[in-house]
């Protein structure tokens, strides 16, 4: 570029768009097909009528119909359960609800102890039968048995509670606990004696009215801090005298079994001994019975021997005998090779004679 030339003086929109600017097309409007439109319809139809038809019933409720306008006006007495149920609108019918779960009355001063879900009043201010004040907090867990006669009896909606349970609690608590003393509230078997006896006061008062009173539980009371005060003083004392009678009892039933243990020691060592003298016994009866089996097993061996001597010495008796000797005698002298004899005289020797050789040996005397 030179001098004072601008660059944009040789643009132009055709060079920008050779083919020219484009008018903007809209686009035609969209029809839909008469099936969706019939459907939008149906279902716009049904979220209508279920609002305004349908009456859901939660699993925790019961359902109770009260019809305004048209045939069997009023309450009516089938209890509908769970699921969806058909109430006609503009006020012509209408469908109350219950709860069908347990429910909890808490009667405490301290609310942050208590369940979220309960119904929350102050504790009850009961005087004992000796004259003192105390202040309770007790759980009622009760449930609705019957909702028609809950709904006819008491009323919709809450008043189960503000007509029903809430008016009857506090004043059966004071009838029955009220019978207890002040120490009483420390001793837990008359207090759950007490705590049932209010159970069945209230059944007896709520049961008809469709309510159930399922349990009573004291759960904590207090006393003004003196009489409190002295009261754990007091029960401390009692608890060192049940601590002291107590560690006397355990000396005792110690010695007890001190005893026992030492009488079993003994019985103990006395069997062993007696274990040990039978044991011995018993093994001088085994050596006393072998050895006499020894002996005479010795005897019969011993008889047997001579018994063959016998027998031997007759067999020697018998015929034959000194052909025995004389073949002994041959055996003996087998191992000579030259024996030098006299042939001649009174004493000469003939091997040849056997008669004379038995004479020799002593054998046979004079040939016999």
């Amino acid at each position: 570029m030179e001098g004072n030339e601008n660059p944009e003086e040789g643009l132009n929109i055709k060079s920008i768009f050779p083919q020219g600017i484009k008018k903007p097309q809209f686009h035609k409007k969209i029809k839909f097909p008469w099936k969706i439109k019939l459907f939008v319809i149906l279902v716009a139809v049904v979220a209508v009528a279920y609002s305004s038809l349908l009456e859901y019933v939660e699993p925790n409720e019961f359902g109770i119909k009260v019809v305004q306008i048209g045939f069997n006006r009023g309450v009516q007495k089938k209890i509908y359960g769970t699921g969806l149920h058909l109430v006609l609108p503009f006020g012509m019918q209408q469908m109350h609800k219950l709860p069908r779960d347990l429910q909890v009355l808490e009667l405490t001063n301290y609310q942050k102890a208590a369940s979220q879900y309960a119904k929350i009043k102050s504790a009850a201010h009961i005087q004992t039968s000796d004259g003192f004040f105390v202040d309770v907090d007790v759980s009622i867990i009760y449930r609705i048995i019957d909702p028609y006669k809950v709904f006819t009896i008491i009323g919709p909606g809450n008043l189960f509670e503000d007509n029903g349970i809430i008016p009857k609690a506090e004043p059966t608590l004071k009838d029955s606990l009220g019978q207890l003393t002040t120490e009483d509230f420390f001793n837990s078997p008359k207090r759950v004696a007490k705590s049932d006896l209010t159970k069945k006061k209230l059944n007896l008062e709520l049961e008809s009215k469709g309510i159930r009173v399922e349990h009573v539980l004291v759960r904590y009371f207090r006393y003004s801090e003196e009489i409190q005060k002295n009261i754990e003083e007091k029960k401390l004392k009692d608890q060192l005298v049940f601590k002291n009678q107590a560690e006397a009892r355990a000396a005792i039933e110690n010695a007890k079994l001190t005893r026992i243990v030492q009488e079993g020691k003994v019985t103990v060592s006395v069997e062993l001994e007696n274990g040990k003298a039978y044991v011995t016994r018993k093994m001088a009866e085994k050596d006393l019975y072998y050895r006499k089996k020894i002996a005479q097993a010795d005897l019969l061996v011993k008889l047997a021997d001579a018994e063959k001597v016998r027998l031997k010495n007759e067999a020697l008796k018998g015929k034959g005998a000194e052909r025995m000797v004389g073949l002994k005698m041959a055996e003996v002298l087998t191992g000579l090779d030259v024996i030098i004899l006299p042939s001649d005289g009174p004493d000469g020797v003939n091997p040849l004679d056997l008669n004379k050789s038995l004479e020799l040996f002593d054998v046979r005397e004079g040939g016999n």
